[in-house]
């Protein structure tokens, strides 16, 4: 699976497979019957290469406040001021992301900054990943095939199971260029439908 044909198989380019269209995967190719492609695909990328991080380290960013950023956590929200804004966002089994120690907050940005996200996956039991996309792109099953991402680099498709290495960990970086109101999620088949979406805002100047 280390082809780029093979990679863009799994990303659902041209002959992608069904569960790529919203359909599961057939039995035999899968064990886990019934729980869906993001079992299967945290599973098939579980051994693959790139950065780890130690369980430590991802329970403490997982609650740390961001340089530069308000958290409100009443309101539910992680405010940033500054034209350079970096955040972690760890992906839980619970089908949330936990960013600065709240679930799935708003996260407020202005126009022009340049946003980094490091992703890790936390979650032993599906492959999960991070996009920034218009408002209303939950309402699709499968935004891996159907979501474009609302600013170039806005997207980390997914990543694998952790293993004894530690959780799999990615980055998203790109310029929130344009003001509006936009949606993070997990672009994994069904899993912004279980819930792992929040909102961006990207506040005029």
């Amino acid at each position: 699976m280390e082809s780029e044909q093979a990679f863009r198989w799994m990303t659902g380019a041209g002959t992608a497979p069904g569960w790529e269209a919203g359909r599961d995967l057939p039995t035999f190719l899968l064990p886990w019957s019934g729980q869906g492609p993001g079992r299967y695909v945290g599973w098939l990328f579980a051994g693959a290469p790139g950065p780890r991080m130690s369980e430590a380290e991802e329970k403490r960013i997982s609650l740390q406040v961001p340089g530069g950023a308000t958290v409100d956590a009443a309101a539910g929200t992680v405010s940033f001021n500054g034209v350079a804004v970096r955040l972690d966002a760890v992906a839980l089994p619970t089908h949330r992301f936990v960013l600065a120690g709240l679930s799935d907050p708003t996260v407020v940005v202005r126009a022009g900054a340049r946003v980094r996200v490091e992703v890790v996956n936390e979650d032993p039991t599906s492959a999960h990943g991070w996009v920034v996309a218009k408002k209303g792109a939950t309402s699709s099953w499968m935004p891996m095939a159907e979501t474009t991402p609302a600013f170039p680099g806005s997207v980390l498709w997914f990543l694998g199971d952790p293993t004894a290495a530690g959780p799999h960990v990615g980055t998203v970086s790109f310029r929130a260029s344009t003001p509006g109101i936009y949606q993070y999620l997990d672009p994994v088949p069904g899993n912004a439908k279980l819930g792992m979406t929040g909102t961006l805002v990207v506040r005029a100047v």
